[in-house]
């Protein structure tokens, strides 16, 4: 497996406004771009969610305490008409964490 590279500055900027936001709420990927100061960059921000270093991990549980610091709950970024969007683990995965935390979406 090869290792991953290193997040880019524009990547850790996305990681640090999704970490903010809070467990049960969702917003869109344009969003976070608006935070970033440039709606147009939704389509990045999505880039890098996917390229997250930090997802949470299987055992939300379990894993949680070793990761607190460095996740990313990119799950919790949605597309801006309340449909569910892409997540790097699978549609699946995400409806699951989203479910866990009681959040409802289109």
């Amino acid at each position: 497996m090869t290792p991953r590279r290193p997040p880019t500055p524009f990547e850790e900027q996305v990681y640090a406004i999704v970490r903010r936001i809070p467990r049960g709420a969702v917003r869109s990927y344009r969003w976070v771009a608006e935070q970033l100061g440039d709606p147009r960059l939704a389509r990045a921000v999505g880039n890098a969610l996917n390229r997250n270093p930090w997802p949470f991990p299987k055992n939300v549980r379990t894993s949680a305490r070793q990761h607190v610091r460095t996740r990313v709950p990119c799950h919790r970024v949605i597309r801006s008409d309340g449909t569910l969007g892409g997540y790097a683990k699978g549609s699946t995965r995400k409806r699951a964490l989203l479910r866990r935390e009681k959040v409802r979406y289109t």
